[in-house]
């Protein structure tokens, strides 16, 4: 192939995101995939961290990371059709994993469209293994009746709740509270909002609202206590949660939920959300790279 540059994303002007939001179509229309590289969480204040491969002022690969615990690069990326097999997904790679390392990152997580053959050869090419799925659900809306509304009330965390914030997700999720705490002081950027579940004066559960911008929502680290499990608290919040953000004017709100996870995913579409997309993630240690 003829000679290509690779440059990090500065420029976040409507004309560039335009060009990637194109190629990202393009990849998606000739793959007869689901591709999305989370072109929504690219801007100039926290945001991912972004590369671009360009050829003659084409934009012909992408890629872009971020870390939710300083540990693992979660990955995303393409390249044009017409530019495969040409070293552009290697290039775009290398440049972000010599970044990666000096922020101490240890092991790459990949995700690639269920449906997409080009991506997953090319993962397991690259020596990347298994580790999981998850379907990106969309609400797709319901009548308010459909939406249950008991005894528990929302309210916003403040730094008080931190405490109980570890607790809650390291118990639902089975993290150590360690991890679990690194992950939160990755995860306060200004756009995620953190609400505590409360039944009277007791709180139960939380969940949080990443507002990618002023068209979408996304809705993850839902979860309740443990001990209070199996009562409908689930429901209810997440309820609540969706009837606040449909209030605040968000046309799209998504969420993930891991694929063997069938009871969460029953209660989700019950809600109003339907499966768009099924996503893989194949993980490899940087220094495998």
């Amino acid at each position: 192939m003829q000679e290509y540059q690779i440059i990090r994303m500065n420029d976040f002007s409507n004309d560039q995101i335009n060009q990637i939001r194109m190629l990202e179509q393009l990849c998606r229309i000739y793959d007869k995939s689901s591709l999305r590289v989370g072109i929504e969480s690219l801007k100039e204040i926290d945001g991912d961290q972004a590369f671009l491969c360009q050829h003659e002022d084409q934009l012909i690969g992408f890629l872009s990371w971020y870390s939710s615990d300083g540990i693992e690069a979660n990955i995303n990326s393409m390249v044009h059709p017409q530019s495969r097999r040409s070293g552009v997904f290697r290039g775009l790679l290398k440049r972000a994993t010599s970044e990666m390392q000096m922020h101490g990152i240890l092991t790459c997580r990949f995700r690639i469209p269920s449906n997409s053959e080009s991506g997953i050869d090319c993962i397991r090419h690259l020596g990347a293994s298994f580790s999981s799925s998850e379907f990106s659900m969309t609400f797709k809306g319901v009548e308010d009746t459909k939406l249950c509304f008991g005894d528990v009330n929302l309210r916003l965390a403040v730094e008080q709740d931190i405490e109980f914030l570890i607790k809650c997700l390291s118990q639902a999720f089975g993290d150590s509270e360690s991890w679990t705490r690194k992950y939160l002081s990755h995860t306060k950027e200004s756009s995620r909002i953190t609400y505590i579940a409360m039944d009277g004066l007791t709180p139960v559960g939380m969940i949080r609202v990443n507002c990618l911008h002023t068209n979408t929502a996304i809705i993850h680290d839902f979860c309740v206590l443990p001990a209070f499990q199996g009562r409908g608290y689930g429901r209810e919040i997440l309820s609540r949660v969706v009837k606040l953000l449909l209030s605040q004017g968000y046309p799209q709100i998504r969420l993930s939920v891991v694929t063997q996870n069938r009871r969460a995913l029953s209660l989700y579409q019950s809600i109003g959300f339907d499966v768009s997309a099924e996503s893989l993630y194949y993980v490899i240690p940087i220094n495998n790279i």
